[in-house]
């Protein structure tokens, strides 16, 4: 393998939310706490798929909502609203789901990122997102050769495009490269441009101390 793609969302980093996020929230007029608190994370952070209702309108935002920050931000106060949030509490809980001091890495993730391009495998991130994740990986003390995000290239995984664009960014062809993520249906589909593909868990942090080292490792790269 002369490259490795990484999905950034359940595979680099992981959005974990603080308790003192939902300070003075409620949900249906109660106390946000527990199974709630993590409902409405995976609501918010689920790859694939549609969590709430939505009519015509808000389908199309939910479906385009990584292309364009405005809709991004559309679709996600309606599956805070639909999920229970007031207007207003949705809207304060909205900033932190997108900043990206919020999201904490993995902890193989800034020795792997550095260690490959140490080794001389180009990286490259390749995410289905509506805002820039640079700043993260420069918080974690690390980075990619290349940042492919849908929002700047105007294409969503697993479109071939976003993946063919990764790799004629990068120089590579796709027998060599590996691309690594959380999802089967969005990253599994680097497969069809010919990349091999790793699947990792999108467990918490704490639960997943080594997944990128053992998903390399399953396609020869060790580290």
């Amino acid at each position: 393998m002369r490259a490795v793609l990484f999905d950034f969302s359940g595979t680099l980093f992981r959005l974990e939310e603080q308790d003192d996020w939902f300070d003075g929230i409620t949900v249906d007029e109660q106390a946000v706490q527990g199974h709630v608190q993590a409902e409405l994370m995976r609501r918010v952070t689920a790859p694939t798929g549609s969590t709430v209702p939505m009519n015509t309108q808000q389908q199309h935002n939910w479906a385009n909502r990584d292309l364009e920050p405005h809709l991004h931000r559309e679709a996600y106060l309606h599956v805070l609203r639909e999920s229970g949030l007031t207007g207003e509490d949705a809207a304060a809980l909205y900033p932190k789901l997108v900043d990206p001091a919020s999201w904490t890495p993995y902890p193989d993730t800034t020795a792997v990122l550095n260690g490959l391009r140490g080794n001389g495998i180009k990286t490259a991130v390749v995410s289905n997102i509506a805002f820039d994740l640079r700043p993260a990986l420069a918080a974690a003390g690390t980075g990619a050769d290349e940042y492919v995000l849908s929002f700047e290239v105007g294409v969503v995984k697993p479109d071939p495009a976003i993946f063919s664009t990764a790799l004629q960014r990068l120089g590579v062809d796709a027998e060599e490269t590996l691309m690594v993520g959380d999802s089967e249906e969005a990253d599994g589909g680097a497969r069809e441009v010919g990349c091999a593909f790793a699947l990792v868990d999108p467990l918490p942090t704490a639960a997943r101390p080594d997944g990128l080292r053992t998903a390399l490792r399953s396609h020869g790269i060790t580290l």
